[in-house]
């Protein structure tokens, strides 16, 4: 049996491959362009410059199908069921606003108030029924919602995480009415208080799971076609991996999946390069998604919010994403105004030095025009050559006319404006958290983000940049080296006064029992099955909980919990968060959080390092100008992947490979350390 295993990183521009043998313990790695709409067919060409696809063992992939579906609009018209008086829930969210100080707003919820239908039910907080739901009135709102074009079902009762049996019995009777599978209720989803956010987090769920199950569909259909029997897994957005029938249930634990897989790959080779804190920064041709990694580990969020008023309540690693891609489009705007995006070419035209149509300029247009990229090499494999002068051109016409500059001037400025946006998302995440940005180096990946490595270092502070040895392909590696896992959350809602130990102890214990099946089915090899539990807690009159970690583990059918244990867990997490414990309060415990980690064999990083007997000058290759800080510098290349361990060279430099290019500015100096790994610092 093959032990071949291929991660597939689908962006808006480029779909990455990274092909591992763990038997052989060979790799290969791949590029190719996304087919934006039709994802299945660079999907499977990436695939097949490995070799016959049938005999691969198992595909793991990132995608941003969901994320795309959010950021757009466009997932399923969704029929929504819900309690009698609580039909306005996702408009009233929680009393915030796009604009804070403003006085209007047009936010517009993805359940449409006409698709939103309420029946007599009622559920109170401690688990009692009050009025049980009638089947009957049930199925007719479905087929209201069925004559109304609903393409997919949630159903969200009040209080239904206290007692789901209201919720269950109105999903039993849907089910017997409604055509499909794309139906869920609130407690399969999110069985946790707080009626706004399991309300979202169901709705957004309904709304992605047409999207979701089709591309899958797709994919599997594209596979099946191939003769490929083996798995099929998909990035979840906790950094974990799933199984598409996983992925096709709860489509909206995929909405940040490519990037999650992508900062998993930059903490463990930062971690193994002997970088513990870092900054990721993935830039992509669409957008450039930052996160934080302190101490080796990446920060989950028990909460995210995708876009104004789209809240998912699922754990998801902490990412920030802005609009500053390859492919993102450069205006003046109204006020006479340099901008950088949102909007972005993406793949199809894609910039204009593409030649396939675009007539505005893009970030990537003026890194060619700089001369920063080759416009002889263009990476993905597809393009003979760059048009530098239709690139220039463009500038020209949209960017220097307006502003009165030449088209050298222009691009520079260009440039500039995106490394602002790139170091302001970078602060964000680092600054305004506490965190002191010259402890820390920026890890920076995708197709684009080594061209900016010695902007963010200047702009922000940072000590120094670790470029990963496949830049253009990490985030495919991290499809590749991600634990399977799998999240829970049950409210229980209690003091920790009144807490029943016992009750609680079995509760947990049937809880990772649970989590730990969802693993074993998914069907990759592990080394292990780790169970993590953590408890939503707060002092007595506060709203907001902090993460409690528990340091127990299930054995021998206990998890031997105590309230003392509970209580020493709580005060060190408070203590931690604000600095101060608050005495002689009384503490509740909100959730029980539960996730079963399948451990993957590990990845021996050591199979990147450069050949053995490289040398800087067999990996020279002439130089060329290129454009910085307003002049022409005579500037060495070098093929990146032919540098030797311990080469050192100063700026400035361009490092070339078939993934990414890789640029070391004038007062800075790069080196290659044991990984491969460029680690790019000030000279001294």
């Amino acid at each position: 049996m093959s032990a071949t295993i291929v991660g597939v990183d689908v962006g808006g521009t480029f779909t990455d491959l990274f092909c591992y043998d763990e038997a052989a313990g060979r790799f290969r790695t791949a590029k190719v362009p996304s087919n934006r709409g039709d994802e299945a067919v660079g999907f499977l060409e990436g695939l097949k410059s490995f070799g016959p696809v049938a005999q691969l063992a198992s595909v793991v992939h990132g995608t941003t199908v969901g994320t795309n579906a959010l950021l757009e609009r466009k997932g399923a018209r969704v029929g929504l069921i819900t309690t009698r008086g609580f039909r306005d829930v996702l408009e009233m969210r929680r009393r915030d606003r796009l604009h804070t100080w403003g006085l209007w707003g047009d936010f517009l919820p993805v359940v449409d108030r006409d698709m939103r239908l309420e029946v007599a039910e009622r559920t109170l907080a401690d688990g009692s029924i009050r009025a049980a739901v009638d089947p009957a009135e049930v199925q007719a709102a479905v087929r209201q919602l069925i004559e109304k074009g609903a393409e997919a079902l949630a159903i969200v009762f009040i209080n239904a995480y206290a007692n789901p049996a209201n919720e269950q019995a109105a999903l039993a009777a849907a089910r017997a009415v409604w055509p499909g599978e794309t139906l869920a209720c609130s407690s399969q989803i999110l069985p946790e208080i707080r009626e706004f956010e399991r309300t979202s987090t169901t709705a957004l769920n309904a709304y992605l799971q047409p999207v979701v199950g089709s591309y899958l569909g797709k994919l599997d259909a594209a596979l099946a076609g191939e003769g490929f029997g083996g798995r099929f897994h998909i990035v979840q957005s906790n950094g974990g991996v799933m199984s598409t029938a996983t992925a096709r249930r709860l489509p909206v634990r995929t909405a940040l999946s490519g990037p999650a897989a992508g900062v998993i790959a930059a903490a463990a080779i930062a971690r193994e390069a002997g970088f513990p804190d870092v900054i990721t920064g993935d830039l992509g041709g669409t957008s450039f998604d930052v996160s934080l990694v302190v101490g080796g580990g990446t920060a989950l969020a028990a909460q995210t919010t995708i876009d104004f008023g789209l809240v998912i309540r699922t754990p998801m690693i902490e990412i920030s994403t802005i609009g500053a891609g390859g492919g993102s489009i450069a205006h003046v705007d109204a006020g006479g105004l340099l901008q950088v995006g949102p909007e972005s070419a993406g793949s199809r035209p894609g910039p204009v030095c593409y030649g396939q149509g675009n007539t505005r300029p893009t970030l990537t247009d003026a890194n060619v025009v700089l001369g920063r990229i080759n416009a002889e090499r263009p990476i993905g494999g597809k393009l003979a050559r760059l048009d530098v002068e239709a690139a220039k051109a463009a500038i020209l016409a949209h960017v220097g006319a307006p502003l009165g500059l030449d088209a050298m001037a222009a691009a520079e400025a260009i440039l500039r404006v995106a490394n602002a946006r790139m170091a302001g998302a970078i602060r964000l995440v680092s600054i305004e958290r506490g965190h002191d940005p010259s402890r820390f180096a920026v890890v920076p990946f995708g197709g684009g983000g080594a061209l900016h490595t010695g902007a963010l270092i200047r702009e922000v502070g940072l000590k120094a940049a670790l470029v990963p040895r496949f830049p253009g392909v990490t985030s495919a590696l991290g499809c590749v080296i991600a634990d399977i896992r799998h999240d829970q959350v049950q409210t229980v809602n209690l003091t920790l006064e009144a807490m029943d130990e016992a009750a609680l102890d079995r509760r947990m214990v049937a809880e990772a029992a649970a989590a730990r099946a969802v693993v074993e089915a998914a069907g990759l090899a592990v080394e292990r099955i780790d169970t993590v539990f953590e408890l939503d807690m707060h002092y007595a009159g506060q709203t907001h909980t902090v993460a409690v970690p528990l340091p127990v583990a299930v054995q021998g059918g206990s998890t031997g919990l105590t309230r003392a244990i509970v209580r020493e867990a709580f005060e060190r997490a408070y203590q931690t968060s604000f600095s101060r414990l608050l005495p002689g309060l009384g503490v509740r415990i909100v959730n029980l959080r539960t996730a079963a980690i399948g451990r993957r064999p590990r990845f021996d990083l050591g199979l990147l390092a450069p050949e053995k007997e490289a040398t800087v000058e067999g990996a020279r290759r002439g130089s060329r100008p290129v454009w910085f800080g307003g002049a022409w510098h005579d500037t060495a290349i070098y093929a990146r992947l032919e540098l030797p361990e311990g080469a050192t060279i100063p700026g400035p430099a361009i490092l070339e490979q078939p993934d990414a290019t890789t640029v070391v500015d004038p007062g800075l100096v790069a080196r290659v350390d044991r990984l491969g790994n460029v680690i790019v610092e000030r000279a001294a």
